[in-house]
């Protein structure tokens, strides 16, 4: 099981009320709620291994330097040194590494690397995995990696973590249109606001997936742009035709990294904390209570 971290956290702090608080009044409500997460998808799920995926870099600079527009609203300040600053609600940051100090105490496999997002460490997890992969993520960017075949699924959060779109190729076909591997060339069509992709304009979700379903990927729509036989409408034509600079280069940007250098650590799901006295200072000092004990209980009970 692969937890696209940030993701649930940001869902985590937005769904549980900010008047959850460690004794000293700081909001602890992301904190707990991802603690909460965790418990529910450990009983409900039971994996083997779990690796909490972070983003060491929100906003990598090779997929800047490709589409200079990719995550560009969210940045709160830019910086000539290491990752730009992103938009954060203020009472959320204070709380990651709060997060990360108790994931760690747990024994919860935590994993960053420089330079990529956590969509490209999941990617390159699932990639190399030997058995099924779970990935819980509230990010769609991930329907790309959905594959019956290898028992690759994402588990979309639809209302906490209790009720889940289990999404399979099946659930792609039906909402989307595409299968797993389609789902990359079909968002980069469609492009994206929320990351500052802008797509080919013209061509919506709808379009995107007629057009795939008629030439098999996006080479192959690039491929009838340039055959005047091909079933396009003159305005598809143009379109793509004038979009040729962004299709070149929006793949790399969209695709999720298969190939990132993942640091060696142990991914087997803890069944007692690691550090029994961290966890409990920690639980003391931000108030973490009965979320942080379900947790440990859930742990201890899949001996």
């Amino acid at each position: 099981m692969l937890l696209d971290t940030a993701s649930l956290y940001f869902r985590a702090y937005f769904g549980v009320p900010e008047s959850v608080k460690a004794p000293d009044g700081t909001p602890v409500n992301a904190v707990r709620g991802l603690l909460e997460f965790i418990d529910r998808l450990v009983k409900d799920h039971h994996p083997d291994e779990l690796v909490a995926c972070m983003d060491a870099d929100w906003r990598p600079r090779w997929r800047v330097d490709l589409i200079p527009s990719y995550k560009a609203h969210r940045v709160a300040e830019e910086r000539a040194a290491g990752p730009d600053a992103e938009e954060i609600p203020d009472t959320l940051s204070p709380q990651v590494p709060v997060i990360e100090a108790v994931l760690d105490a747990v024994g919860i496999a935590r994993v960053g690397v420089a330079g990529y997002e956590a969509d490209d460490v999941i990617g390159t997890f699932t990639a190399r995995a030997k058995g099924p992969v779970d990935i819980v993520t509230g990010d769609r960017d991930l329907y790309q990696l959905v594959d019956d075949a290898r028992g690759v699924r994402v588990l979309y959060p639809i209302k906490g973590v209790g009720t889940l779109q289990i999404t399979d190729e099946a659930v792609l076909r039906e909402k989307y249109g595409v299968d797993g591997r389609g789902y990359a060339d079909l968002a980069l069509l469609r492009g994206d606001p929320s990351d500052g992709l802008p797509g080919v304009p013209g061509i919506g979700e709808k379009t995107a997936a007629k057009l795939l379903a008629e030439f098999g990927d996006l080479a192959g729509i690039m491929a009838a742009v340039d055959d005047p036989k091909a079933k396009l409408t003159p305005s598809q034509r143009k379109r793509l035709d004038e979009s040729r600079p962004y299709v070149a280069v929006a793949p790399t940007v969209v695709r999720v990294a298969g190939d990132v250098p993942l640091p060696e650590v142990e991914t087997a799901l803890p069944r007692a904390a690691r550090d029994a006295e961290l966890v409990a200072a920690l639980g003391a000092r931000w108030g973490l209570g009965g979320s942080l004990g379900r947790l440990l209980a859930t742990l201890e009970g899949t001996r």
